[in-house]
């Protein structure tokens, strides 16, 4: 599907899946690129969720209504938690070449659980992650934990989400209480002896204390995984709720602040990204929200 536009870079969305809703609090994941066409996300609203951010090439451009304006690298993470409500864009930066570089990343939310989702919104950005290195393998924890190292993203369930870099054979500490799952981003990778290819995501399950691979030279994945949630979800759009009534209020929000003054849309449960006013030129512009379906929305149910 495309991010952003008719023209905009084409995304895989692995999570969630019929049958799967999660892995963890993990309850959306998309793979953008690799790919030239360039990023350019106007600006759009969030509740009940953390977006992750985990750029693998190029460097994108973050700005949000809590005030933040950064830009994140590979290897960087931008955390952004949505809480009672937020709006953000994502603007891949241009070279002053004009020569758009290879543009290709990980986009993933966090589903925060009931006592944290109507919290304020917040920003975070992490460099020089902590990393997890055994034999074969090298792990860098950008959320949660894993084999006793801890990244310092706040994090508001129990949860871990790393990149791992191998090459051989390794074995990878695990938590017996969490389910897991990996995304294989390059090279070639078996779990079990079953071959595990590039692009589609991979449920391991829950009570594994490792996880024994084989790897090609270079290979890389991404393991997410957390305790099994144990709430249901109503996601729709960029909204992650509980019930139809509490989607379509946070809908009807964002509609109705797209007619105020920026006086009073600042005040507003969204807030303004700094940036995109009507002198903004390109960057002019909100995402409006689409059409509520004709029937009513539920929670996504779990098969596995």
């Amino acid at each position: 599907m495309p991010l952003g536009g008719v023209r905009a870079m084409n995304v895989q969305r692995t999570l969630p899946q019929r049958g799967l809703p999660t892995i963890g609090a993990w309850c959306f994941l998309d793979s953008f690129g690799p790919d030239r066409t360039a990023m350019s996300v106007l600006p759009h609203p969030h509740i009940g969720l953390q977006t992750v951010t985990w750029p693998l090439a190029g460097t994108i451009r973050h700005r949000d209504s809590v005030g933040s304006d950064v830009v994140v690298r590979p290897g960087e993470l931008n955390i952004m938690t949505a809480g009672h409500g937020v709006s953000h864009s994502e603007f891949a930066v241009l070279p002053t070449d004009g020569i758009l570089p290879v543009q290709r990343g990980l986009q993933l939310w966090v589903a925060l659980p009931d006592g944290q989702r109507h919290r304020q919104p917040a920003f975070e950005q992490h460099r020089d992650l902590p990393a997890l290195a055994g034999e074969g393998f090298t792990a860098t924890v950008m959320a949660g934990e894993l084999g006793g190292v801890i990244s310092p993203a706040t994090m508001y369930s129990p949860i871990v989400g790393a990149e791992v870099s191998c090459a051989g054979s390794g074995v990878l500490p695990l938590n017996e209480h969490f389910e897991h799952g990996i995304l294989v981003l390059d090279g070639g990778l078996a779990v079990d002896g079953q071959d595990i290819p590039p692009g589609p995501l991979g449920y391991l399950g829950i009570g594994r204390r490792e996880l024994r691979i084989e790897a090609a030279p270079d290979t890389r994945f991404l393991l997410i995984g957390g305790e099994p949630l144990q709430e249901e979800l109503l996601m729709w759009w960029n909204f992650v709720g509980r019930t139809h009534e509490e989607v379509e209020q946070a809908r009807d929000e964002w509609e109705a602040q797209a007619a105020m003054s920026n006086g009073k849309a600042a005040a507003a449960r969204y807030g303004l990204v700094p940036g995109h006013g009507p002198d903004a030129g390109a960057e002019a512009g909100r995402i409006p929200a689409p059409p509520l379906p004709a029937v009513r929305l539920t929670p996504r149910k779990r098969a596995v």
